[in-house]
């Protein structure tokens, strides 16, 4: 399976307002400027509505924003539009906390489903096949979801999210819905999978314990980044619950 080149991100001054009443808005992000280097794994931690997930989805160009820059390596992703925006969006992996599987497509299909519409460099069927053998799904490829526990089904997510062997993934609260022992893992399912294929990861999450798995944790407040810690610096998960307080 080829690999794509990590992503380097540079957000100089990001911000995204949503309105909330004809008189009342919330930064989601407040000048959020930030060098994440290529093949990093991160952490973007806080309370709910802290700006973790408004961050990631800004990120993956899924949204757009007010002010501000984002650029993935030399690129301007803030720029884009038409073609060069959706290129630019196959190189993003993204796995959520619902999984977004469809219902009445079988893990297989689903793995398919974000290429079906591209002309690619590789048998689609056969590369999704080898990434649910690769995920430990290989008996499960003709399931549907209803048929999947929730860490099956987080693992066809995370198939899906490497169908186009992405250089950025984005992971929104990919535990969430998982109890303890399946949350840690497809913790190390991701910690992996990022070595292996060499991407640039950021997790989104409130869980101090999920946060320590990372190499960095940027802690949100209100949009704004009030504490930015590296990890290999000796942090244990007990440092980074220190460190997080009570992430709000």
């Amino acid at each position: 399976m080829t690999q794509s080149e990590s992503a380097r991100l540079e957000l100089d001054g990001v911000t995204k307002s949503y309105g909330l009443g004809r008189d009342h808005q919330v930064d989601a992000a407040h000048d959020v400027t930030l060098t994440i280097e290529a093949g990093s794994f991160v952490a973007l931690t806080g309370a709910s509505g802290s700006g973790k997930s408004t961050l990631l989805q800004l990120i993956g160009a899924l949204e757009r924003v007010d002010a501000g820059t984002i650029r993935s390596g030399d690129v301007d992703i803030t720029g884009l539009r038409g073609r060069a925006l959706a290129d630019y969006r196959r190189t993003v992996g993204f796995v959520f906390q619902r999984y977004n599987l469809l219902p009445a497509l079988t893990a297989l299909d689903n793995v398919i489903a974000p290429v079906l519409p591209y002309k690619t460099g590789y048998r689609k069927k056969d590369r999704a096949l080898e990434l649910l053998t690769a995920l430990g799904l290989a008996d499960r490829a003709d399931s549907l979801p209803s048929h999947l526990s929730g860490g099956e089904q987080q693992r066809v997510a995370i198939a899906r999210a490497l169908m186009s062997t992405p250089s950025l993934l984005l992971a929104d609260e990919p535990t969430g819905n998982l109890d303890s022992a399946t949350a840690t893992e497809i913790l190390e399912l991701l910690a992996g999978l990022r070595k292996t294929h060499q991407m640039t990861m950021i997790v989104a999450t409130h869980d101090p314990q999920v946060a320590a798995r990372c190499e960095r944790m940027i802690r949100l407040r209100d949009g704004r980044v009030i504490d930015d810690v590296d990890l290999r610096d000796g942090y244990a998960a007990a440092d980074v619950m220190r460190r997080a307080g009570q992430l709000g």
